[in-house]
């Protein structure tokens, strides 16, 4: 099984320019297209969608190598999945774009409720978004494939998030154990070879050889997305307090993956500079 700060005048005029509000009517759409720098200094759109219904929210962007990555938090299911769609080198025998995807448990307090997100308004959707808060760095080692066949039993977005990549969708053994433990068909599961199992496998960037197995990595970051809400407090004319939904925190947060592949030509961004 295989396999990115605008500068401002002063801080209250770059909080002026990048606040968000949320709007309560009803009716209004549940996309969102916010404008952020990416790690290299690029600026890209974000597509942020929610689904109120499905109780989901995703997330999508395109890097600056054309690199396509989507996000999908499913709160029914309190799944995570990302998705990355990356140009391949025909020129090294690889095929026109090569898919992965990586799944794990969503945890409830990582993104805001789709319903929050669904009323989500900008005020400037030309000024260019800045994450109040850079979330550390998350290091995930993906021990499991998962068949997409059978994926639905953790998320029915899987199929279609991932079905370019096949067998390339991994996920991580602590995640694989919750989800034995809730009743999940353990077939859906395949353990990759291990590092403990089999020493000599070398990191991808260290293999010379294409047709090698190696232990690949791969890092991502969301460079914005609504990871809070914000709440306010007001009184009424008879001085009783109360408190209300009046904004959100933005995150920056990254992710490093690492996993097995039967062969370095499936990991060929992994290479030394």
């Amino acid at each position: 099984m295989f396999a990115s700060c605008i500068s401002a005048a002063s801080v209250r005029i770059l909080t002026r320019l990048c606040a968000l509000v949320l709007v309560v009517a009803v009716g209004l759409g549940s996309e969102l297209r916010v404008r952020v720098r990416l790690s290299d200094g690029l600026v890209t759109e974000e597509v942020l969608e929610a689904d109120s219904e499905r109780d989901s929210i995703s997330l999508e962007f395109k890097q600056g190598d054309g690199t396509l990555i989507t996000f999908v938090a499913d709160f029914k299911q309190d799944v995570k999945i990302f998705r990355a769609l990356i140009l391949g080198e025909l020129e090294r025998g690889q095929n026109q774009y090569q898919a992965l995807c990586f799944i794990s448990r969503l945890n409830r307090n990582e993104i805001i409720p789709s319903e929050s997100m669904a009323r989500l308004r900008q005020k400037n959707p030309q000024a260019i978004r800045l994450a109040e808060e850079r979330r550390g760095l998350e290091q995930l080692t993906m021990s499991a494939a998962v068949n997409l066949s059978r994926a639905w039993q953790l998320s029915s977005h899987i199929h279609n998030m991932c079905s370019e990549a096949r067998e390339a969708i991994y996920t991580r053994e602590a995640d694989v154990k919750h989800w034995l433990d809730k009743g999940v068909d353990g077939s859906i599961f395949e353990v990759l070879p291990q590092t403990t199992e089999m020493p000599s496998f070398q990191a991808c960037h260290s293999t010379k050889d294409l047709w090698q197995p190696c232990l690949c990595t791969y890092s991502l970051r969301l460079e914005w997305y609504p990871c809070l809400l914000k709440y306010c407090r007001s009184r009424d004319t008879i001085g009783k307090g109360s408190t209300y939904k009046c904004g959100i925190k933005s995150c920056s947060k990254g992710y490093h993956f690492t996993y097995y592949v039967p062969q370095k030509q499936l990991c060929l961004w992994d290479e030394e500079t």
